[in-house]
């Protein structure tokens, strides 16, 4: 897990180095065990490392004797297997990044169908004159780019881009109603007016500092669901997962794993106990004195169960205000979810024991745990509805004007992912994993983990695990009210003391609760700040901070953590004290 960034420029003159430092100093968190550049004719390249594997030799740019040059960020689970196919004698290093650079000069733009892993790539080819940028299929790692005067850049993170002076911060118009409706951004364009993602999957071809080809690999299958039967499909996910957990174990430094104690954690910590003989060191956060569950007893007994060392951490309503600012900086692509929260607090902690984390991000999207998975399966008749239908802010009289496209990605998306023969659950899935899954979860703990220097795995969004669980037939996924059934049943044979079968309760974090305590002070703070008074109604949004019930809490996470966003990114304000420090208006 590393930082890159690279430019090439659109005159076919060398980048200015001055460039090239401002990109390394504004990644540098990202990777504080190396750096490296590489500057050959029209493109450079800069990588900072988190060094996983091949501590010694596993240093980047990586060469190829064609002449290639490799950065990357992320790790390529399946460099073992690789290396064996491809040849001791093509390899210089025992570094994970290196097959995809023998796999580019083999295969050229289709190097990364061989890869099993998470991983955003730069390749330049000095003799074909291009340079050539790749995402995994998930998006767990993170790429943007922007077409600029200068010529094409790109970085691990939008914030770089701007620190550099490369872009200018400027809001995308509708990106912000957006945001404010769903929590985060979809498609390929940011809120940054001229910062693009590469999409999950994609692979781009760049010239002369403009993009000339783009392609893209899906993460999921179109492949109709298979009729497997109950016992078939146990023996399946069986292996399955446990090959994914083995391979996203391979690392040459110390991991743990996060454990909430819901089916996904408990799932993943019994695979990690079956694999190590070692206890797992298990992370646990909760939030004691708060009206919302706190999960730490259960995962407690979970843990000891399989003889798990145990961390537990609490986040209180101090943290809560300390932390807002710091965490509103780190979110440069916004993503307004409030589990940025505890996982940024949980991410801190784990740093001081470990350098990789194993987590559970994906196992909803894979095996269909949300609710609203179970509404979209229903006739509209039964009470069936489209997922994402009203936003946060619809309707509430917070906004200066009504933004009736707020839903107009999500829309898209819907019509794309409906193809083939998937069913309306499959749909649901594909759009989910399409958007919210590398815009909103991908995006918080890439972006927690990497500010304390710990990178973060996910074994359930391993393509062998995606090609199963996707085409499992719906009645193995959601039976009544019940989602994620196949993975319940197994978890309840493997780990009964987890009791898979419990009601999900979802994890909540008591935001309504904190800002209600200071709703009068805050909500002058919010609606005082220039961003939101570009958007609201300053009265309607006091209003909400005075109110209560879960529509009103909720509006008013999404308005505190907008300000607080755009005091950073877009004022450019940096603050070391608390929310009601960086909000105070005399620091306008």
């Amino acid at each position: 897990m590393c930082g890159i960034a690279g430019i090439m420029t659109n005159n076919g003159a060398a980048p200015e180095r001055s460039y090239l430092n401002a990109l390394r100093a504004a990644l540098s968190h990202r990777g504080p065990d190396g750096e490296g550049v590489h500057l050959a004719g029209d493109v450079g390249l800069i990588q900072t490392r988190l060094a996983i594997i091949d501590l010694e030799t596993g240093d980047q740019p990586l060469y190829e004797p064609g002449g290639g040059a490799l950065v990357a960020n992320g790790e390529i689970y399946n460099y073992v297997e690789l290396r064996a196919e491809l040849g001791a004698n093509a390899f210089s290093t025992a570094s994970d990044c290196e097959p995809p650079l023998v796999l580019y000069r083999r295969d050229g733009l289709d190097f990364t169908r061989s890869l099993r892993g998470m991983y955003a790539i730069a390749i330049h080819d000095p003799h074909a004159g291009r340079l050539v940028l790749a995402r995994d299929p998930f998006g767990i790692k993170p790429l943007y780019y922007s077409e600029t005067q200068l010529g094409f850049v790109f970085a691990s993170e939008p914030g770089a881009l701007i620190k550099a002076g490369l872009v200018t911060p400027k809001i995308r118009a509708g990106a912000i109603e957006e945001l404010l409706q769903i929590q985060y951004v979809t498609g390929r364009e940011t809120a940054f007016e001229g910062i693009f993602r590469v999409l999950p999957g994609e692979t781009l071809v760049v010239a002369g500092g403009r993009i000339v080809d783009r392609r893209r690999d899906q993460a999921l299958p179109d492949d109709p669901p298979e009729n497997w039967s109950d016992a078939e499909a146990m023996d399946r996910l069986d292996a399955i997962l446990t090959d994914s957990v083995m391979v996203h174990q391979r690392a040459d430094v110390s991991y743990g794993m996060f454990l909430s104690g819901g089916i996904d954690s408990s799932a993943l910590l019994a695979l990690m106990a079956r694999l190590n003989d070692r206890p797992v060191l298990a992370y646990t956060i909760g939030f004691a004195g708060a009206a919302v569950p706190d999960e730490r007893a259960h995962a407690r007994v979970v843990a000891q169960s399989l003889g798990a060392e145990h961390v537990e951490v609490e986040f209180s309503k101090e943290d809560f205000w300390q932390s807002l600012p710091r965490i509103a900086a780190i979110m440069d692509d916004p993503a307004a979810d409030y589990a940025v929260l505890p996982t940024f607090k949980l991410a801190g902690r784990a740093a001081q024991d470990v350098k990789v984390i194993l987590s559970g991000e994906g196992g909803d999207e894979l095996f269909a745990g949300y609710g609203r998975y179970r509404s979209v399966m229903r006739p509209w008749w039964c009470g069936g509805r489209a997922m994402r239908w009203r936003g946060a802010m619809q309707g509430a009289g917070l906004l200066r004007a009504e933004y009736s496209n707020w839903r107009d990605g999500t829309a898209a998306r819907e019509g794309i992912q409906a193809r083939g023969g998937r069913t309306r659950l499959q749909v649901a899935q594909a759009v989910d994993c399409a958007d919210w899954l590398p815009n909103d979860l991908l995006i918080k703990l890439d972006r927690c983990l990497m500010a304390h220097g710990v990178e973060g795995r996910t074994p359930l969004l391993d393509p062998r695990v995606a090609e199963f669980a996707y085409r499992l037939p719906d009645r193995l996924k959601v039976r009544g009210r019940t989602g994620k059934w196949l993975l319940r049943n197994w978890l309840a044979e493997t780990l009964p003391v987890a009791k898979p079968f419990t009601r999900k309760r979802g994890f909540t974090v008591p935001v309504g609760e904190w800002i209600s305590v200071e709703g009068a002070r805050i909500g002058g703070l919010v609606a005082a700040q220039p961003g939101i008074v570009e958007l609201c109604n300053p009265s309607a949004v006091e209003s909400v901070f005075r109110s209560t019930g879960k529509r009103a809490a909720f509006a008013s996470w999404m308005l505190l953590f907008y300000a607080l966003w755009h005091d950073r990114h877009i004022l450019g304000q940096i603050c070391d004290g608390d929310a009601f420090d960086a909000l105070d208006p005399a620091r306008y």
